[in-house]
């Protein structure tokens, strides 16, 4: 996925009201607020003074023009828009980069399914086969070399996981697809002290048959790409 045009740098002075962040640019010193499309508590990526790049739409309808992207944490480039995961993950689906979800014919988003819900992709295959995938965005590392999901309580995410149990039992494919939008990271993990409920149900849906794959992301200032394969340790 490449950005579409050049992003611009700042320094980090708050995130705030979840969906805000305060910023002072590099290039004039002007301070702008900028969106922050990103519902989660971002722990440990949004310390005051943090090295972060931004998006500048040109939609003259748009309140904030600027969009958080990147910021530097622990000497990488993490990406932290939450709009980006599904995009990334149908990217690397169609370049084969998650071999145990190639070989469908077609893929499509935000299909209709289970209890008034929307997949991230539906695939579908030869004779109608059919493989739920739910995306989830990936960005805590409290320990070094390790991804962990998710940063705060996601009773939507438990939701999720139940009804891919239930696309199973209806004889379906689903799978749970971690996008890890950092590349220091070789393993994930559940934070099962954030949100122990999350855990839980992210056991029972592994054994009901829902399958899990994670997969890392190259994050540049240009763009980013999901492209190696990460271990999941639970």
């Amino acid at each position: 996925m490449k950005f579409s045009a050049p992003l611009v740098s700042g320094r980090l002075v708050k995130r705030y009201k979840r969906f805000l962040a305060d910023v002072i640019l590099d290039e004039d010193g002007a301070a702008i607020t900028a969106h922050c499309a990103n519902p989660g508590s971002m722990l440990g990526l949004k310390e005051p003074g943090s090295r972060v790049w931004l998006s500048l739409s040109d939609n003259p309808n748009r309140k904030l023009k600027f969009s958080w992207e990147v910021i530097e944490a622990d000497g990488a480039l993490v990406g932290i828009n939450t709009a980006h995961p599904n995009k990334l993950v149908e990217e690397a689906l169609e370049a084969g980069r998650i071999p145990a979800l190639s070989g469908y014919q077609s893929f499509r988003r935000e299909v209709k399914y289970g209890k008034n819900s929307r997949i991230d992709i539906l695939l579908e295959g030869e004779g109608g086969a059919k493989t739920y995938v739910e995306v989830k965005n990936v960005h805590l590392m409290r320990q070094a070399g390790l991804a962990e999901f998710p940063d705060s309580v996601t009773a939507r995410g438990a939701k999720h996981l139940v009804e891919l149990a239930d696309m199973v039992a209806e004889g379906h494919r689903a799978a749970m697809v971690f996008l890890v939008q950092r590349p220091d990271c070789a393993t994930l993990s559940l934070a099962a002290d954030i949100d122990p409920a999350y855990a839980a149900a992210f056991d029972s849906a592994r054994k009901a048959g829902v399958e899990a794959y994670a997969i890392g992301c190259d994050v540049r200032l240009d763009g980013i790409d999901a492209v190696k394969p990460v271990e999941i340790a639970v």
